[in-house]
């Protein structure tokens, strides 16, 4: 590990994406996975970033307790959010079919929240990345519903995917944050909490 500060501090990921367990590898991180299931429900007001910062503290609530003086523990959620309201995970191919319906030839933003927390802290940071589609046929929509099953991703698509490389004209912001994680501001964060 580069870092030798984190070397000290047991990393802990409570989330059960392959994608950001890929990252952590990427970064060179030693951590372990751990998973609490959350009710991921938020208060209707909440906008924008209020609501992935909101899902991400909630997420890390069912570890406080159990946290131990070395421990850092990183939580995160994304949404996608277009036209004033944010999309989740569709529940079907019917949901996933609207939501790809809607972004098809427009601009929508991705947002990912990571918290921190430790004994000593918690921290919660995010990053938008602007992402705009290219008009997307019915087929090219169904085929990819068909074919990648999109259900466990905001927004009902992956950028990494067939209907990214096809579909996505253009992008402002970290590409990493909207395959899941804003890999620098993780990194840089660590670093931080290490050296309280």
């Amino acid at each position: 590990m580069i870092n030798s500060e984190l070397e000290k501090f047991n990393i802990i990921l409570a989330s059960g994406s392959p994608r950001r367990q890929q990252f952590f590898k990427d970064l060179g991180l030693n951590f372990e996975v751990r998973l609490k299931p959350v009710d991921e429900v938020y208060p209707e007001r909440l906008y924008k970033y209020e609501i992935s910062d909101y899902l991400a503290q909630l997420k890390a609530l069912p570890f406080k307790e159990e946290l131990k003086d070395n421990d850092i523990l990183i939580t995160s959620d994304t949404i996608v959010w277009h036209e004033e309201k944010a999309l989740g995970k569709p529940s079907g191919k019917k949901e996933a079919y609207e939501m790809l319906r809607s972004l098809s030839g427009k601009e929508h933003e991705v947002i990912t929240s990571v918290c921190f927390t430790s004994k000593k802290l918690e921290k919660t940071v995010n990053h938008t990345t602007r992402v705009k589609f290219r008009e997307l046929t019915e087929d090219e929509i169904n085929h990819y519903i068909e074919n990648f099953e999109p259900f466990d991703k905001a927004g009902a698509y992956g950028i990494q995917e067939w209907i990214g490389l096809i579909g996505i004209s253009e992008i402002q912001g970290s590409y990493f944050n909207v395959v899941g994680l804003p890999t620098f501001e993780v990194y840089q964060n660590l670093k931080i909490m290490a050296s309280i």
